[in-house]
């Protein structure tokens, strides 16, 4: 009981933002999350990229400001790029990008010539542009690559079964391209590779994962910041990451010791009731108190 008492005094000290401008001149750097941030898998949320913009054109605090948007794509970051332009993210809102696909391709360029095999949609095998290595079916493969589901909008992990058994049996190692669980697509939450991956480590497979919450993608973004101006890695206090998921955005920043903003209108909307339109973030404490990860704050949506 008193370990649910502290919890929740720990968590109503988390505030609600009205805006980003309320905290951005302590940063110099945001890491920011993109599906169900930027846009909603359809179409761009202006009011983000609009503060994002605000945000990159603050006064220099001793460095310029940067964003890095970063995401758990199973794609590299020009893909990603084109997709946002379609969705209509204007490009004045980000420095760079930095995917788990890119990740990904750094994983498997350490294997080079090895026997890969893709378990996921067409749409994503661009991971694999230029790489040295060779795709092959499923029985051949040295090492599998999961980037996510061949129809996520009918089929679960349950439809995995038979297949990642296989690989088990002959001990095969997965790199997970995309660790999300699900992400939120027309109002719906969609399932991703991330589930596939952990069906695959329940039944004792080894699975590698490129992307949030792990440490490496933290590096990686810390060290791309670095070089964009040759001004070396912003210290970490001088770091904001913003997210709508808690598992992989809040809980990554966080093991990193980067403060972190919770977007409440994201994967997490339903559970916090602003589904609809005219809802309006409440007090999110009794929520937060049953979570494994508080957020440094909350904000309904990102504006600024």
């Amino acid at each position: 009981m008193s370990e649910q008492i502290a919890r929740a005094t720990a968590t109503m000290q988390v505030p609600a933002l009205s805006g980003l401008s309320t905290v951005a001149e302590r940063y110099d750097l945001i890491l920011c999350d993109v599906w169900g941030v930027l846009h909603d898998g359809m179409r761009a949320h202006r009011g983000a990229g609009e503060a994002l913009i605000r945000f990159r054109t603050l006064p220099e605090a001793g460095r310029r400001r940067r964003l890095i948007l970063v995401s758990n794509a199973p794609r590299p970051w020009a893909g990603v790029q084109t997709i946002l332009d379609g969705y209509g993210v204007p490009r004045e809102a980000y420095d760079a990008i930095l995917t788990s696909g890119d990740l990904t391709r750094r994983l498997i360029a350490e294997h080079p010539g090895e026997r890969i095999h893709h378990l996921g949609p067409e749409r994503d095998v661009t991971i694999f542009d230029g790489l040295d290595i060779r795709l092959v079916a499923a029985g051949e493969a040295e090492r599998v690559v999961c980037t996510g589901l061949f129809d996520d909008t009918i089929e679960t992990a349950e439809d995995y079964r038979d297949t990642l058994a296989g690989f088990r049996a002959r001990d095969v190692p997965m790199i997970c391209a995309n660790p999300d669980l699900v992400v939120e697509r027309k109002k719906k939450l969609i399932p991703c590779a991330g589930l596939i991956a952990q069906a695959y480590e329940e039944i004792g497979g080894a699975v590698t994962y490129a992307g949030k919450p792990y440490r490496p993608v933290y590096e990686a973004a810390l060290a791309m910041a670095g070089a964009l101006d040759d001004a070396g890695e912003p210290k970490v206090a001088r770091v904001l990451a913003v997210g709508d998921a808690l598992r992989t955005d809040i809980a990554g920043a966080a093991a990193y010791g980067i403060p972190n903003l919770l977007v409440a209108r994201g994967i997490h909307a339903e559970e916090l009731g602003v589904v609809a339109e005219h809802d309006t973030l409440g007090d999110v404490t009794e929520w937060l108190s049953c979570q494994e990860v508080q957020p440094d704050a909350v904000i309904e949506r990102l504006v600024w």
